[in-house]
């Protein structure tokens, strides 16, 4: 008796329909195109995070350069020496190396030339090579940003042309005749779609901070410059570490009559 029950309860559990509408079996039905779209997505998403993170780590490094250049920078006696206290590798230290070198260079030229003009020329180009290696990476994510819903598009066309072949085969548009293809052709979507919105956040993300640094890079060279045309005469403000700046005074109260 016990076994006889066993034996049903193991029929129905073979009776029971198996699934054949899921993501993997959507591929399996859209064979090789299905896969190469999948693929294309995925390396897309992949070389976005990437991007992503390679970039952040790049900008917060620098940030943290700007912090400490800030703090013990403009408190050397000279460039030369400020410039010892920056990283050899910091963005900040070339543009002053870059000012240092034209200002040298300026000095052995023959011809009559502008020092400000030469000078304000090279760091505005040292400037703009910190700027490119920002930049680099971002045109891959607006390139994501804008063609990955194309790519999910195809596998959507794919999937609904094979569900009309389906339907024309069969003679009529039953469900289990449709489902998979159109589930492929969703899936492709929502792929597309999946890949491309993190795409452009972080392009925006990313290029906003850019600004924001290349804004903090032309204060930098703009004071370098200052204080290169002035022989060190004019120089940023220096507040001492943990020492608020003093507030202006309050304007008195008028008196009355």
């Amino acid at each position: 008796m016990v076994f006889e029950l066993l034996a049903q309860a193991a029929g129905a559990a073979s009776a029971t329909p198996q699934n054949k509408f899921g993501f993997w079996e959507a591929m399996e039905q859209g064979g090789a195109i299905a896969y190469g779209t999948v693929i294309i997505l995925a390396i897309m998403s992949f070389g976005s995070f990437f991007i992503l993170m390679t970039k952040w780590i790049d900008q917060n490094k620098i940030m943290k350069q700007y912090r400490d250049m800030r703090a013990n920078f403009w408190r050397a006696p000279s460039l030369r020496e400020g410039a010892a206290k920056l990283d050899k590798n910091s963005a900040w230290r070339q543009i002053v190396d870059d000012g240092l070198a034209a200002e040298e260079a300026h000095g052995k030229m023959t011809d009559a030339l502008e020092a400000h003009d030469w000078l304000h020329g090279s760091l505005s180009r040292s400037e703009a090579a910190i700027n490119s290696r920002l930049a680099s990476g971002l045109p891959f994510l607006a390139t994501v940003g804008a063609t990955s819903p194309f790519v999910g598009l195809f596998g959507t066309v794919v999937g609904i042309y094979r569900a009309l072949v389906a339907i024309g085969i069969a003679g009529s548009a039953s469900i289990d005749k449709v489902a998979g293809p159109v589930g492929e052709a969703l899936i492709m979507t929502a792929l597309g779609l999946l890949v491309a919105v993190p795409a452009v956040l972080a392009y925006n993300y990313l290029q906003a901070r850019n600004k924001n640094i290349s804004e903090l890079l032309s204060g930098f060279s703009t004071d370098v410059l200052a204080y290169i045309n002035s022989k060190g005469a004019v120089r940023p403000a220096v507040i001492a570490p943990g020492k608020p700046a003093a507030a202006k005074p309050a304007p008195a109260a008028p008196v009355k009559p």
